[in-house]
Protein backbone atom coordinates (compact mmCIF):
# COMPACT_ATOMS: atom_id res chain seq x y z
CA UNK A 1 0.00 0.00 0.00
CA UNK A 2 1.11 3.70 -1.21
CA UNK A 3 -0.41 6.41 1.24
CA UNK A 4 -1.74 9.43 -0.26
CA UNK A 5 -0.80 11.87 2.23
CA UNK A 6 2.85 10.48 2.96
CA UNK A 7 5.77 12.32 1.77
CA UNK A 8 8.13 9.15 2.54
CA UNK A 9 6.27 7.37 0.11
CA UNK A 10 6.05 9.95 -2.33
CA UNK A 11 9.62 10.30 -2.23
CA UNK A 12 10.19 6.50 -2.26
CA UNK A 13 8.03 6.24 -5.04
CA UNK A 14 9.68 8.78 -7.44
CA UNK A 15 6.83 11.14 -7.01
CA UNK A 16 8.80 13.70 -6.35
CA UNK A 17 12.82 14.45 -7.22
CA UNK A 18 15.23 13.42 -4.83
CA UNK A 19 18.90 12.67 -4.39
CA UNK A 20 18.57 8.77 -4.97
CA UNK A 21 21.61 6.72 -4.05
CA UNK A 22 20.21 3.68 -4.39
CA UNK A 23 16.53 1.89 -5.81
CA UNK A 24 15.29 -2.24 -6.08
CA UNK A 25 12.15 -3.57 -6.21
CA UNK A 26 11.26 -2.96 -2.07
CA UNK A 27 13.33 0.48 -0.94
CA UNK A 28 14.73 3.30 -2.27
CA UNK A 29 17.80 5.27 -0.51
CA UNK A 30 17.97 8.85 -0.85
CA UNK A 31 20.23 11.73 1.00
CA UNK A 32 18.64 13.15 3.66
CA UNK A 33 17.56 16.64 2.70
CA UNK A 34 18.41 17.78 6.06
CA UNK A 35 21.33 15.73 6.43
CA UNK A 36 22.71 15.51 10.21
CA UNK A 37 25.89 15.10 8.47
CA UNK A 38 27.33 15.11 4.73
CA UNK A 39 26.42 11.63 3.32
CA UNK A 40 23.17 11.55 5.64
CA UNK A 41 20.98 8.75 3.87
CA UNK A 42 17.45 7.89 4.69
CA UNK A 43 16.24 3.80 3.47
CA UNK A 44 13.05 3.90 2.72
CA UNK A 45 10.59 1.15 2.07
CA UNK A 46 8.08 1.80 -1.51
CA UNK A 47 5.53 0.59 0.35
CA UNK A 48 3.91 2.78 3.32
CA UNK A 49 4.44 1.14 6.86
CA UNK A 50 3.88 3.68 10.22
CA UNK A 51 6.51 2.04 11.97
CA UNK A 52 8.91 -1.06 12.66
CA UNK A 53 5.43 -2.69 14.41
CA UNK A 54 3.97 -2.64 11.10
CA UNK A 55 6.49 -3.57 8.37
CA UNK A 56 5.83 -6.71 6.74
CA UNK A 57 8.87 -9.52 8.21
CA UNK A 58 10.04 -10.57 4.57
CA UNK A 59 11.03 -6.30 3.65
CA UNK A 60 12.10 -5.67 7.28
CA UNK A 61 14.93 -8.96 7.02
CA UNK A 62 15.83 -6.73 3.64
CA UNK A 63 16.81 -3.68 5.83
CA UNK A 64 20.14 -4.66 7.66
CA UNK A 65 21.89 -5.95 4.99
CA UNK A 66 20.74 -2.89 2.67
CA UNK A 67 22.01 -0.72 5.96
CA UNK A 68 25.18 -2.56 5.61
CA UNK A 69 25.41 -2.15 1.83
CA UNK A 70 25.37 2.12 1.96
CA UNK A 71 27.45 2.32 5.06
CA UNK A 72 29.57 0.47 3.26
CA UNK A 73 29.77 2.83 0.77
CA UNK A 74 29.57 6.18 2.56
CA UNK A 75 33.05 4.92 4.80
CA UNK A 76 34.43 4.18 1.32
CA UNK A 77 33.50 7.57 -0.51
CA UNK A 78 34.00 9.49 2.44
CA UNK A 79 36.61 8.60 5.10
CA UNK A 80 33.81 8.44 8.08
CA UNK A 81 35.18 7.61 11.19
CA UNK A 82 31.86 5.96 12.32
CA UNK A 83 28.55 5.34 11.34
CA UNK A 84 25.58 5.64 13.01
CA UNK A 85 22.09 3.32 11.85
CA UNK A 86 18.84 5.01 13.57
CA UNK A 87 15.36 4.21 13.61
CA UNK A 88 12.80 5.54 15.47
CA UNK A 89 9.66 4.34 16.42
CA UNK A 90 6.93 6.63 18.12
CA UNK A 91 6.61 10.27 18.89
CA UNK A 92 8.26 9.43 22.48
CA UNK A 93 11.89 8.26 20.77
CA UNK A 94 11.97 10.65 18.01
CA UNK A 95 9.81 9.80 14.89
CA UNK A 96 8.46 12.39 12.91
CA UNK A 97 7.42 10.94 9.69
CA UNK A 98 5.58 8.08 10.34
CA UNK A 99 6.95 6.20 7.54
CA UNK A 100 9.26 3.45 8.45
CA UNK A 101 12.68 4.50 7.86
CA UNK A 102 16.01 4.67 8.46
CA UNK A 103 18.97 7.05 9.23
CA UNK A 104 22.43 5.88 7.81
CA UNK A 105 24.77 8.73 9.70
CA UNK A 106 27.88 9.50 8.84
CA UNK A 107 30.18 10.11 11.97
CA UNK A 108 33.79 12.29 12.49
CA UNK A 109 35.47 12.33 15.58
CA UNK A 110 35.19 16.01 15.08
CA UNK A 111 31.61 16.43 14.20
CA UNK A 112 30.54 17.47 18.05
CA UNK A 113 27.28 16.23 18.54
CA UNK A 114 26.05 13.19 19.65
CA UNK A 115 23.41 10.40 19.47
CA UNK A 116 23.12 8.81 23.04
CA UNK A 117 21.05 8.35 26.34
CA UNK A 118 22.19 8.39 29.81
CA UNK A 119 23.24 5.30 31.28
CA UNK A 120 21.06 3.78 34.27
CA UNK A 121 21.87 1.90 37.19
CA UNK A 122 19.21 -0.58 36.95
CA UNK A 123 18.17 -3.34 39.93
CA UNK A 124 19.60 -6.79 39.15
CA UNK A 125 16.66 -8.65 40.52
CA UNK A 126 14.33 -6.27 38.19
CA UNK A 127 16.20 -7.26 35.61
CA UNK A 128 16.12 -10.78 36.30
CA UNK A 129 12.31 -10.89 36.31
CA UNK A 130 11.91 -8.54 32.76
CA UNK A 131 14.13 -10.88 31.05
CA UNK A 132 12.32 -13.80 32.66
CA UNK A 133 8.97 -12.36 31.39
CA UNK A 134 10.52 -11.04 27.88
CA UNK A 135 12.11 -14.64 26.87
CA UNK A 136 8.59 -15.99 27.53
CA UNK A 137 7.19 -13.62 24.63
CA UNK A 138 10.10 -14.23 22.41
Amino acid sequence: MIKDDCIFCKLANGVFPTNKIYEDEDFTVILDAAPANKGHALILPKQHYTNLFEIDDEVSSKVMPLAKKVATALKEELGCDGINVVQNNGTSAGQTVFHFHVHIIPRYDSDNFDIGWPQGEPDSAEQAELAEKLAARL
